[in-house]
């Protein structure tokens, strides 16, 4: 998470520009802000050392009775404080994965945000991640929407449902991706040994959707709703047995061939967004031939990496075999996701 720190309040200078409109917005902020000295909060600062994101969250039980109506679950999120400077890249949906990490890990039913009608951009933000509109708080001027998200509920839309999982929906694979680009397309996964100053604020880093571009066989066959299994391939000089490692689980929104672009400006237009090959390497592939995008939702990292020698003694997968990208039994994703510590709130279903 690039520049996103995890700091109390008071750590925060209350004097800087970017609070101002959140001044405006709320009277007595500042008052609330001090009181908030020793809490903690997600904040985001640009290359001067300005804030330019802010979160604050906060697990709520049994009611919150602000808002009208009512909202009831056993535990609620309150998303307190989200404020977010677009600058061009996908940072926004860093937070919103923050934002559902932490429901996750703290169990919660239920999560919900107040935002003011005239941010649109933020509300199509939270919108496309599942929160839908539910009531109201406050009146007057100070009247914002209450949006709220179904924490344990599966819907079907791969977006709107991201973090979790449906393991019925579709069939399971492994996916190879070269080191080079795994520790930036996928921040979360990093490994221990990896220098972290390689991740930066560029879109396929800080996003929830990744695009994979590779020439593999066999990738063309996946369908909305399969499941992935990333597999980070050995670091350079040593043995695949202990250094190549099972890392992240995707879930497959779109796959696209290279004959279904009408140029390379329009494939590269497609791919640029969320992918970390830059746009030589992407003219490399297309003049190579036979390109596939793959268009997945980054959904969970593996909290214990899984080596390649236990992928195969106690997972079960065939040595043997070309892994590059194959099938995964039910079985078999079911060891990965277990044994690398996967939050099992992921593939519950309501």
């Amino acid at each position: 998470m690039n520049n996103i720190i995890h700091k109390k309040f008071a750590e925060v200078d209350l004097q800087d520009p970017f609070f101002q409109s959140l001044r405006d917005d709320y009277p007595g902020f500042d008052n609330w802000f001090i009181g908030k000295r020793y809490e903690d909060a997600f904040v985001q600062y640009d290359d001067n050392n300005k804030i330019i994101g802010f979160l604050y969250l906060k697990v709520e039980e049994n009611v919150v009775d602000d808002v009208t109506p009512n909202i009831q679950a056993d535990r609620i999120l309150k998303v307190g404080t989200f404020k977010i400077e677009a600058h061009g890249t996908k940072m926004g949906e860093q937070f919103i994965k923050i934002i559902m990490d932490y429901a996750t890990s703290e169990n919660t039913d239920v999560c919900y945000v107040t935002i003011y009608e005239k941010h649109e951009s933020l509300i199509n933000l939270v919108q496309q991640f599942g929160f839908e509109f539910y009531g109201v708080k406050g009146k007057g001027i100070h009247k914002e929407n209450v949006y709220v998200k179904q924490m344990k509920k599966i819907t079907g839309d791969i977006n709107k449902d991201f973090p979790l999982i449906d393991i019925s929906a579709g069939k399971k694979y492994l996916l190879s991706i070269y080191p080079k680009y795994h520790s930036v397309m996928f921040p979360d996964s990093i490994l221990t040994t990896e220098n972290k100053n390689i991740i930066t604020d560029v879109s396929y880093t800080n996003s929830i959707h990744k695009i994979y571009v590779c020439t593999m066989e066999g990738v063309e066959g996946l369908k909305c709703g399969d499941i992935v299994v990333l597999y980070r391939t050995a670091e350079e000089g040593k043995s695949a047995e202990y250094s190549a490692v099972a890392t992240s689980i995707c879930v497959v929104e779109d796959v696209k061939m290279q004959n279904e672009f009408s140029s390379f400006e329009e494939f590269y237009k497609y791919a640029s967004k969320y992918s970390v090959f830059d746009k030589g390497d992407l003219y490399y592939w297309y003049k190579k031939g036979g390109c596939k995008a793959i268009k997945m939702t980054y959904n969970a990292a593996l909290k214990k990496r899984i080596v390649r020698h236990d992928l195969i003694e106690t997972v079960g997968l065939d040595r043997s075999r070309y892994w590059g990208f194959f099938g995964l039994t039910d079985e078999q994703f079911q060891k990965i996701a277990q044994n690398g510590g996967v939050n099992k709130i992921l593939f519950d279903k309501n």
